[in-house]
């Protein structure tokens, strides 16, 4: 090949070098630039839908702060008491006409004032006689047989027989939204009345309320946010009805609530969606398969989902334009880099030597011109961009990747790796780019470099530059700073971290016998994980689950946490059932693994003998196996101040006998691995030194 045609070569290698440069840089700017738009509305949508999340929550509160004011009133829990003692007799309670017509006028006084109330449709009849009725309230016995109504209050059918016999004695209870005789949207709400003076236990109660009320213009108007500016914004509910997405509020295309259904497998619905992963965002189909903006949130309390969306055209457009013209201009560009690239290789061969090398100066001239177009696009980008052939010798930089080495972008040019970032540092870029070169694949890389005023966490991207079917001829590198990013997610993690300590302290306090029990099954369900060699999520999904485990324990009286004696049938179901109180606290606290997920199923067998739903091996999460080993082992070996623990002999020995019953095999051999081969011994064997000497 003559030398002419080697600088052609040269030249169109180089033009290519460019545009596969350019491309990626605009390329790269434009999708951080949707990306960026996309968290801006992430951040918008979530703050409204927060905003009425919180506004139905106080409707539901309202609800029952009007009920809990009538089960409060004393007059009432006399009445209801007196009743209950004489079994149900009525002609019996002191002074039982009067107290009856007071608590009437208290029923139809306190109906009128919250919104309990409707007009009768038809004629006023006796409070045990069907009558046509939409809301009101109802004083019920003990046996959920009705005392006293207000007018207008609807007839119990099955519906709200059911709903008041399956309500959990000392328990509120919620009738979910449904339609009423008269076609109205209808609730009911039910409120525990306990004897005077008693604790509020189940056995203490001697009546209820039950409050029926149509919800259209108390409960959807909050769903409206003040000062919507949106044309297409849009809040609503939904709830899973069997194997649909039931719409209970209305829609903005005159669609009544409860009068759409969607199927749950429906594609990218973002009802369905966003249902199953309460607080997600993203780009989905809304009930009339447009695409929008939506985010979700969960109604404490209700099975209930609120969706705030709006329209991905009205909030993108001025993204799309914007992204739009910048990928016109790189196909522009494009198009000329084309063009010079073939007049080069034209002239090249079709023209005296000499021509060919004027083409070859212009052809030069054209790719400077390009270059700087380039280089004013990459300069344009916070990330350093250096590109470097197989000899690792720099081709390309922007002004970002000068800075990186102290020197001028076009200084950089020609220059090796080593000379321009120094000998440690450059073997780090070199051997990633040695591994795509060797692989042909792109590759990430972390690099934490040190600095007077503390570290700096660098993230690379190595990505191999190459003709089609050809082996790669280079590299191009991506540099980012994220040291921002990595110290303010280690930051929340020990924010974190401080408060799980915080709960763990308090179970502590409360169960003196157990003290240190969660910090300890923390510790070995971390050990045990690390053994197994899982990922970073599930070694913290196992950390966490384990400290938090016994959180619910805040609501078992301390009475059945310090008695020495040994427990009752009912108080030992009141300590399993603090398990899964513990998995509820938590349920809306997001955390990388499934942290609420592992703790309810702590009590699952392998052999699915165990509870509360009898999963069976694999279907039990690995990170509940794990806990639930762990927690058996601290349990045998730890000292309390009535007992002394087992020896790590004998746990060991209980362990491997529950295996294939109680427990998974892996989790056990991993943790006697520990202990036999890790140091396990040594390093618990404090577990078997009583709480109060420790």
């Amino acid at each position: 090949m003559s030398k002419i045609n080697r600088n052609v070569v040269a030249a169109g290698s180089l033009l290519l070098l460019c545009a596969v440069l350019g491309m990626f840089a605009v390329h790269s700017f434009v999708a951080a630039e949707g990306e960026r738009d996309l968290q801006q509305w992430q951040v918008r949508l979530g703050i409204v839908a927060a905003s009425r999340a919180q506004a139905v929550r106080q409707w539901r509160d309202q609800q029952f702060n009007t009920l809990s004011g009538l089960a409060d009133n004393l007059s009432l829990q006399l009445y209801l008491t007196e009743l209950s003692l004489s079994g149900g007799q009525s002609g019996v309670v002191t002074d039982q006409s009067a107290q009856a017509e007071y608590l009437a006028n208290l029923l139809v006084v306190t109906a009128d004032q919250s919104g309990f109330s409707e007009p009768i449709q038809g004629a006023d009849v006796q409070a045990n006689v069907k009558r046509v009725g939409i809301a009101g309230l109802a004083l019920l016995d003990q046996k959920g047989q009705i005392l006293v109504t207000t007018p207008g209050t609807p007839a119990l059918d099955s519906r709200l027989h059911d709903f008041v016999r399956g309500t959990k004695l000392g328990s509120r209870g919620v009738l979910d939204l449904y339609v009423g005789p008269t076609g109205e949207v209808t609730m009911a709400f039910l409120q525990p009345i306990f004897a005077v003076q008693g604790e509020n236990r189940a056995a203490d109660q001697v009546g209820a309320i039950l409050g029926i009320r149509t919800v259209g213009s108390g409960l959807y108007a909050r769903l409206a946010q003040p000062g919507e500016a949106l044309r297409s914004g849009e809040t609503y509910l939904v709830r899973k009805n069997g194997a649909t997405v039931e719409y209970i509020s209305p829609l903005s295309d005159g669609t009544p609530a409860l009068k759409q259904s969607l199927a749950l497998d429906t594609n990218n619905l973002a009802g369905a969606e966003l249902m199953s992963r309460i607080g997600g965002f993203g780009i989905f189909s809304n009930y009339q398969g447009r695409e929008v903006l939506a985010t979700s949130r969960s109604i404490q309390g209700l099975p209930w989902t609120l969706i705030r969306s709006v329209d991905r055209g009205e909030a993108l457009a001025v993204s799309d334009r914007r992204q739009l013209t910048l990928l016109i201009g790189l196909w522009l560009v494009i198009a000329v880099i084309t063009a010079a690239i073939f007049a080069v290789w034209r002239h090249g061969s079709s023209v005296r030597v000499a021509a060919a090398a004027e083409g070859l100066r212009q052809s030069n001239s054209q790719l400077q011109t390009v270059s700087d177009f380039l280089r004013v696009v990459t300069d344009s980008q916070p990330t350093a961009i250096v590109a470097v052939d197989r000899n690792s010798q720099v081709v390309f930089a922007n002004s970002k990747g000068g800075e990186e080495t102290g020197m001028a972008a076009n200084e950089l040019i020609g220059k090796s790796l080593i000379n321009v970032m120094g000998a440690d540092k450059a073997e780090h870029f070199q051997r990633a780019n040695g591994q795509v070169m060797e692989k042909g694949t792109p590759l990430t890389e972390w690099r934490v470099e040190s600095r007077p005023t503390g570290r700096r966490v660098i993230k690379s991207d190595h990505i191999p530059l190459r003709s089609e079917g050809e082996e790669p001829s280079g590299v191009l590198m991506i540099m980012e700073d994220i040291t921002d990013l990595v110290d303010e997610r280690e930051r929340r993690g020990r924010i974190l971290r401080e408060l799980v300590q915080t709960c763990v302290a308090v179970v502590d306090r409360r169960d003196p016998f157990s003290a240190y029990h969660s910090a300890r099954v923390a510790e070995v369900a971390r050990a045990i994980a690390e053994a197994m060699h899982l990922d970073e999520a599930g070694v913290e999904t196992c950390d966490i689950a384990g400290a938090l485990m016994n959180l619910g324990k805040v609501t078992v009286p301390r009475g059945v946490l310090t008695k020495t004696e040994k427990l009752t049938d009912a108080e030992l179901a009141m300590i399993r059932e603090s398990i899964l109180t513990s998995a509820d606290l938590i349920e809306g606290v997001e955390f990388d693994g499934p942290v609420a997920g592992t703790i309810r199923q702590l009590q699952e067998r392998w052999d699915g003998k165990g509870q509360p739903d009898n999963l069976a091996a694999e279907e039990i999460l690995p990170t509940a196996r794990i806990v639930a080993v762990a927690n058996a082992f601290v349990g045998m070996v730890s000292a309390r101040a009535y007992r002394p623990g087992m020896s790590f002999d004998e746990a060991s020995k209980a362990l491997m006998t529950g295996t294939g019953t109680a427990f998974d095999t892996r989790p056990v051999s991993a943790l006697l691995h520990y202990l036999d081969i890790e140091g396990g011994r040594q390093r618990w064997a404090h577990f078997g030194i009583p709480p109060d000497t420790e």
